[in-house]
């Protein structure tokens, strides 16, 4: 199992805006992570939307974060990019079981608590220990 690779690069953006500690345009943060120009400004939107980086037009313009590295954590890039964590589908809200149980199984209360403890693992991660 692994993340998306769009999730990938999004930590990769997130990690360069950290370590330059500046506002860069989308072409330098393009170029600093290897990540595509196009894609890069797909996942900035993503991140701008959650508010994880601020977006800013004009001749000064460019990305940088909306917070200190030490106030972003893995779980929030990858969760603005992808969702909430589930290690199984039966975890979403708009999952049939179509088994005719009700409630949860003994599958979906071992991966929710699988689920949640990568989640946490996720937020014990943030920007500054990373840079």
């Amino acid at each position: 199992m692994h993340i998306t690779l769009e999730s990938d690069y999004a930590v990769r953006i997130v990690g360069c805006l950290s370590a330059e500690n500046k506002r860069l345009d989308a072409r330098a943060i393009s170029d600093k992570t290897t990540v595509t120009l196009r894609f890069a400004l797909k996942i900035l939107r993503k991140l701008v939307a959650a508010g994880i980086v601020n977006s800013f037009k004009g001749n000064q313009g460019g990305y940088e974060l909306a917070a200190k590295p030490s106030e972003i954590s893995l779980n929030d890039v990858v969760t603005a990019i992808e969702g909430k964590y589930a290690i199984s589908k039966c975890l979403t809200e708009d999952y049939d079981c179509n088994r005719g149980m009700s409630g949860r199984c003994r599958y979906q209360a071992a991966f929710a608590e699988i689920s949640d403890a990568v989640e946490e693992k996720l937020k014990s991660y943030t920007f500054d220990k990373l840079i």
